[in-house]
Parts: structure tokens; C-alpha cells; sequence
């Protein structure tokens, strides 16, 4: 490509040929020099763009457009890249390597071709990191870990009751050297389990957030009744299918004020329960403090609307920590040994009015109670609210 002629020589002849005398020849001027008479004729149409006698793109503006259309151009590419970044990485089975990609955008049969330079602006590596890997794809740790992936499954395909510690052993016999911990770490990436032991597979599901702060603290003390409520959610199988209950308890006499019972573990089954005991109580809870723990029914819209309405306030514990809900789980146990795991119930309705019988009957009425006084929550209720009335 020839060098191209400065930029003040082009404006000395295009004024030279605009001054010319009378039977100058563009021609003539052009060989004086030294320039061929078709690009004369061009930097002349030019200088008249420039001018504004004649229409056209000045060479501003011609620059400005190239410059529009290299950020254009330049824009696509890292849209590329950016977005064959994040199909790349959603792959759960692909290993978090971005040198292939870069590798596939910089490709020339690639929809849109993207320099290497500008991939690696983009996705922050460095060139030279790149093209060394580009040079060796495959290290020797890499290679070290294959190899030695292959061992752990061949001594895991002959024995396949043996567990890591064993295949450990049998990949140290071969000629490896390796530790426990890394023999665990293959088995579990690749899921070759014992064939005794249970397949282990990461909980993905995250407790939700709590609708409440912890207003009780595990102090389960009251000093008058509808100051402090406990409740929770228990199920039982019976050959119909489960059996779902939800029971509220006063932490002053330990009383179930309310519970409600149904089929299915849902919102609409603690809304129940609570209106039970609103109801039992005779509407005066307002200060109340409703205390659960992180499940799903107890955090959902209709109950907070619930707490709202009767003036009570919601308070939960901490995910995984029974003791925040003691004395709910003690009552829970005592169903459980006394009711529930007693025998095998046929029907829902056969399990239902065993529940309800032992809640009012015997844990109301019957079972007496160290805390209170070795009295039941029923004794306990009358002669406290008679002792009341008095001193009131």
C-alpha cells in the first residue's frame, strides 16, 4: 500500500489547481507534481466537500463514523463475550475453565469473531496466561489427578464395598500416593459410593427468613395467662395417609388453648389453630407473643394477617435449634409415646379422636404436673384465676 501524501502538500496543490490560469489544465498541474491527475481530481471534489459548495461527507465526519462504528463493532464483540460467558458457566458439568471459551470466541469460523485481546479485557486473564495454556491445555496436576481418578474407579469397580479408607488403601498398593481425604474427595465429586452406604447429596434447599425476631429467648415463663404461646407442627402416617397437627400452648399453665388437625402440613392448618385459641380465650390476647419456629406455615401472609388482627406479636427461633421450642417439643413427645406410637392406626378419623381424647382427657385433666404444683393445667387455671379475683 503507498504511502499516503501529507496532508499540507494536498492542500498546496488543491490551491494551486483552484488558482491556476487560464488554460492550465488540471492535468498539467497534476504532472508539476507528480501526482496522478484521478487523485488531483479527488482532493479537489474533497476540498469542496470541506468547503460546502458541494454535498457530502467531510473527512471529520468521515472520522467520526469509523470511530462510531469501531465502538459499534467493539460493543458487539464484548456483548459476545459476555454472554457466551454466562451460557458457559451456567453448565453445572463444564469444569470453570475460561480459556476454551476464549479459545471457540477467537475462532475464525466463530458468528461473531472476537480477538483474544478483547476477550481477555473482558472476562480479566491475561494474554500470556492464555497462550501458555494454549501451548500445554492440560497440566501435570491435572493429569496426575486423571490418572489417579482412574485407580480409585478400578479399585471401586472390583470392590465396590469398599469404602474410601479401603480404596485408599488398594490406590497406595497400586503405586499412587495419596491421602484419605483426597481418595474421599474423588469418590464424592464423582458420586462412587459404598454400595452399603447411603448416597449423600447436598441439601440445596435454604431455611427462609424469619418473619419475627426471637421475643422469648427460652425464658418459657408467664405471669398470667395469654402472655406467652408456644406452637408447632407434628405428623403421623395411618393408613389412609398422614395426619397433620398443629397445637398452641399457654407457657403460664401449659394448657393446649388451641390446635386444629387435617391431612395436609399447611398454612391454612396454624391459621386454624390460632383462631382456636383466640376463640378458647375469649378474644383477649392482644400483647400476646406467639413464639414458632422457622416453617413455612407459620411464616406465610394469613397468619401474619391473623397476628395483626388480634393484636399479638410474632416472635420465632433460631433453624435447627429444638431448644428455642422446648416445652412444644416435650408436648409433641409425650403424644408420641402415649398416643401416636402406641399402635397402628388404621384410619385418619381413628387417629384424630385418639389425639383429641388424650389432649382434653388426660394431659388437660388428668396429668398432673411438677411445675404446677403436681396439679393439671385445668386445676391449675381455676385456682389461680379464683386466687386473682380477690387481690383484684
Amino acid at each position: 500500500m503507498p504511502k499516503p501524501y501529507p496532508r499540507e502538500f494536498r492542500e498546496d496543490v488543491v490551491r494551486v489547481a483552484r488558482n491556476r490560469e487560464s488554460g492550465v489544465t488540471v492535468e498539467q498541474v497534476a504532472s508539476d507534481f507528480g501526482v496522478h491527475p484521478m487523485t488531483l481530481q479527488k482532493w479537489l471534489r474533497q476540498a469542496d466537500v470541506e468547503d460546502g459548495t458541494k454535498p457530502g461527507l467531510s473527512s471529520d465526519a468521515a472520522a467520526e463514523l469509523r470511530e462510531l462504528k469501531r465502538r459499534n463493532r467493539l460493543l458487539e464483540q464484548e456483548n459476545e463475550v459476555l454472554r457466551r460467558a454466562a451460557a458457559y458457566l451456567s453448565q453445572g458439568n463444564l469444569p470453570k475453565r475460561l480459556y476454551p471459551l476464549v479459545k471457540e470466541l477467537a475462532a475464525p469460523d466463530a458468528p461473531i469473531r472476537v480477538p483474544v485481546a478483547v476477550a481477555c479485557r473482558v472476562l480479566k486473564l491475561h494474554r500470556q496466561h492464555y497462550y501458555a495454556w494454549l501451548t500445554r491445555p492440560v497440566t501435570d496436576a491435572e493429569l496426575t489427578e486423571a490418572y489417579l481418578a482412574n485407580a480409585v474407579f478400578d479399585a471401586h469397580r472390583e470392590d465396590p464395598e469398599f469404602g474410601y479408607r479401603l480404596l485408599s488403601d488398594e490406590v497406595n498398593a497400586a503405586g499412587h500416593t495419596v491421602s484419605d481425604r483426597t481418595v474421599w474427595k474423588i469418590c464424592s465429586a464423582n458420586e462412587w459410593w459404598c454400595v452399603f452406604g447411603k448416597k449423600r447429596r447436598s441439601r440445596k434447599a435454604r431455611p427462609g427468613p424469619p418473619a419475627h425476631d426471637d421475643l422469648v429467648r427460652r425464658e418459657f415463663t408467664a405471669q398470667a395467662p395469654n402472655q406467652v404461646w408456644l406452637t408447632d407442627i407434628t405428623e403421623h402416617p395411618t393408613g389412609e395417609g398422614k395426619v397433620c397437627l398443629c397445637a398452641v400452648k399457654d407457657v403460664w399453665s401449659n394448657r393446649i388453648v388451641g390446635y386444629s388437625i387435617a391431612d395436609r402440613m399447611t398454612s391454612q392448618l396454624a391459621l386454624d389453630a390460632l383462631e382456636s385459641a383466640v376463640a378458647r380465650r375469649g378474644g383477649s390476647v392482644a400483647g400476646c407473643r406467639l413464639h414458632s419456629d422457622r416453617g413455612g406455615q407459620f411464616r406465610s401472609r394469613k397468619l401474619q394477617q391473623a397476628l395483626w388482627r388480634h393484636h399479638m406479636r410474632g416472635s420465632m427461633g433460631q433453624v435447627g435449634s429444638a431448644g428455642d421450642n422446648a416445652p412444644m417439643e416435650s408436648f409433641f413427645s409425650l403424644l408420641q409415646r402415649n398416643v401416636l406410637d402406641r399402635r397402628t392406626w388404621a384410619t385418619r378419623e381413628e387417629l384424630r379422636i385418639a389425639i383429641v381424647t388424650w389432649i382434653e382427657r388426660t394431659y388437660h385433666r388428668r396429668r398432673r404436673q411438677a411445675r404446677l404444683g403436681r396439679l393439671t393445667p385445668i386445676e391449675y387455671e381455676t385456682i389461680m384465676s379464683h386466687t386473682a379475683t380477690p387481690a383484684a
